[in-house]
């Protein structure tokens, strides 16, 4: 029992660490120097890749019309005339008659990764060298491209990518996933880039000159990848400098019903263990109040370790959130985000199928997917 206990201690104690560790490099990132304005102003191309209609998608097409900064120009590509974002971005269109804007129809996908496809064919179309590659549900301020143009100043930066703030629909599911998006994910985020650099990306924005897509092969050269964003990033990360922005970007979460929410989370575990599988493993201890209750179920002996656990998970769940996302954190929510968050992180080493876009796909162990037939 004793040697049980001891155990049971160092196991929280890696939990604590590892909450201490997320405050400081939040802390840190917070800290980090925003550039100053730009001289002359850096060309964007901005590229939206879409597919079917995202609850909210007009308004976050909007925020990209709405920059303000010049001079920029805007792609979007859907696979036919038929798609349901279509008329959307056609009346934006029609609104904002003096923004330079394409939409490119790019037929059915010669490989599993659409997306990738999509951003392929944008980017055979793209005038400028500074690309801009977002996500359908992300949405923007005004100062969004002045803001990140004005960090490729250093001319040894290749790709930078953008921390978001989650802001959920009106399921309770959404509303949990955006709290655990908010602190669990981010917190994990900022500790990896404060202990080994920023080695990736992360999909709703990613920023990077041309030059530095075109030195990893293009943007196929990950098409075979379902984390295509954090791959990118991994692979310019051998050519060029790689940096997380300070600018926080938002990432709208749909009111999806709990089936679509649970298999797109599941989606997400199993991509990332397939990416980083020992990284993965080691997010053992960045569930530190599921552990904590499995600890004291086991070993009551430990129930007086409890306050630290819970003192220093709200500490590190209100630094992330609240003073570096500016989101409120849900603190009626985030015990269940927990527990959920760790059920999804133990299925995440079951199963090698995923379901995306109406589509069923086989992961491989190297993190490459593939169409199941």
């Amino acid at each position: 029992m004793g040697s049980g206990v001891f155990i049971a201690s160092l196991v929280l104690l890696g939990c604590w660490v590892y909450c201490l560790l997320a405050i400081a490099a939040a802390v840190r990132h917070s800290r980090q120097e925003r550039p100053k304005p730009l001289e002359n102003s850096l060309a964007i191309s901005v590229l939206k890749p879409l597919a079917g209609l995202d609850e909210g998608l007009e308004g976050n097409l909007r925020s990209y019309f709405e920059q303000d900064y010049q001079p920029f120009e805007l792609l979007f590509a859907v696979r036919c005339e038929n798609d349901p974002a279509v008329p959307v971005v056609r009346r934006l269109m029609q609104h904002y008659p003096a923004v330079p804007c394409k939409l490119i129809f790019t037929g059915e996908p010669p490989y599993a990764h659409a997306k990738v496809f999509s951003l392929k064919c944008m980017l055979d179309e793209a005038q400028y060298d500074l690309i801009a590659m977002g996500d359908s549900d992300v949405r923007v301020a005004p100062d969004f491209c002045r803001s990140l143009a004005a960090e490729f100043q250093d001319e040894q930066l290749g790709l930078v990518t953008c921390p978001y703030r989650a802001v959920a629909g009106k399921s309770v599911w959404s509303r949990l996933e955006a709290v655990g998006m908010n602190t669990d994910f981010h917190a994990g985020l900022f500790t990896a880039v404060m202990m080994e650099g920023t080695k990736f990306a992360v999909g709703p924005t990613i920023v990077a000159r041309r030059s530095a897509i075109e030195a990893l092969g293009g943007i196929e050269r990950v098409k075979d990848y379902l984390a295509e964003d954090y791959m990118l990033g991994r692979l310019a990360a051998d050519h060029a400098d790689v940096r997380l922005s300070p600018y926080v970007v938002e990432h709208r979460i749909g009111s999806e019903r709990i089936g679509q929410n649970f298999a797109h989370r599941l989606r997400w575990a199993r991509s990332s263990r397939c990416s980083r599988p020992w990284g993965y493993v080691g997010q053992f201890f960045t569930h530190p109040m599921p552990i904590q209750l499995l600890v004291t179920l086991v070993w009551p002996a430990t129930w007086p370790l409890m306050g630290v656990t819970v003192a220093l998970r709200a500490v590190s769940a209100w630094v992330v959130s609240k003073r570096i996302l500016g989101a409120r954190v849900r603190w009626e929510l985030l015990p269940w985000q927990d527990m959920l968050g760790f059920g999804f992180w133990i299925a995440g080493f079951f199963g090698n199928s995923i379901h995306w876009r109406g589509r069923r796909y086989l992961l491989n162990r190297d993190g490459t997917m593939e169409l199941a037939s």
